[in-house]
């Protein structure tokens, strides 16, 4: 199958759940399988699909977070008048928290997708709900477009030629699924299924996505946090145990938490 090489871009911001201390070892298994098209339901930032170093003919991502939809479908279609709405922006907790509160249904696409840009650069361990201001005292403002654009050009580029979509995950796997698909999964984990918003996604649904799966013609890889219910939802499967660490927030320290992740696949990894 045809495999063109691209280079990996950095995600823009920081997202809950991006997978960045797993992301070598994920994208060396995605990059080696052949496929001709890569579908990802649950692209968020795009942790994983950006720092891949391979690429089929066909390339497509989808979230159900209308934020996540918009901000990628913003930078792919009206870049340049992006950049210009975000030229004078700074770093302020003011300017934080009033974003915070804004509905941001109340926006036009462009200043919907610059909030939530703003948010999540500035947004404490990368929270998507429930979001606090972030403080590093050793680092410089988190909002900076001087750093930001080069990386914004890289991404805005390298969505070139991919499509963008805002559908469940079930009804974009149904879509998309043929011989010759690779899916990469990376829904919430088990336990945290309201982190990403209100009525996105529910715990019943790993039950149903296993079934899905089940059937699927294509190929997929799933990585979810270990747990016994996982382990007994997913026992159809093949499964691997990778080591992985975890930020997790004690007072105001951030401890770097051992934790185990299972992949799970309906192909040896090997």
């Amino acid at each position: 199958m045809t495999m063109d090489a691209v280079p990996p871009v950095r995600p823009i911001a920081p997202y809950l759940g991006g997978k960045k201390n797993l992301a070598r070892r994920l994208c060396a298994l995605i990059d080696r399988h052949d496929h001709l098209t890569y579908a990802e339901p649950f692209v968020g930032m795009g942790g994983i699909f950006l720092r891949r170093t391979r690429r089929p003919p066909a390339e497509f991502i989808n979230d159900r977070g209308r934020e996540v939809y918009t901000l990628f479908r913003v930078l792919q279609e009206h870049y340049v008048a992006f950049l210009d709405l975000l030229r004078f922006q700074i770093t302020t907790q003011a300017n934080f928290d009033r974003l915070v509160a804004v509905d941001p249904d109340t926006l036009t696409d462009l200043q919907r997708a610059a909030r939530f840009l703003y948010l999540q650069r500035l947004a404490f361990g990368g929270k998507v709900s429930g979001r606090n201001f972030g403080l590093s005292a050793d680092r410089p403002a988190r909002f900076n477009l001087t750093t930001l654009e080069p990386d914004l050009e890289a991404l805005h580029s390298r969505l070139s030629g991919v499509t963008v979509m805002n559908l469940d995950y079930a009804v974009f796997i149904d879509r998309l699924d043929r011989a010759g698909t690779l899916f990469y999964l990376d829904p919430p984990y088990f336990g945290n299924e309201g982190d990403y918003g209100k009525g996105l996604f529910d715990r019943v649904a790993f039950a149903s996505m296993a079934d899905q799966l089940s059937g699927l013609k294509g190929a997929f890889i799933l990585s979810l946090n270990d747990h016994p219910e996982v382990r007994r939802t997913f026992a159809g499967f093949e499964v691997s145990e990778v080591a992985t660490t975890y930020s997790i927030a004690r007072s105001k320290a951030v401890d770097q938490t051992a934790r185990r992740e299972l992949l799970i696949s309906n192909f040896r990894l090997g």
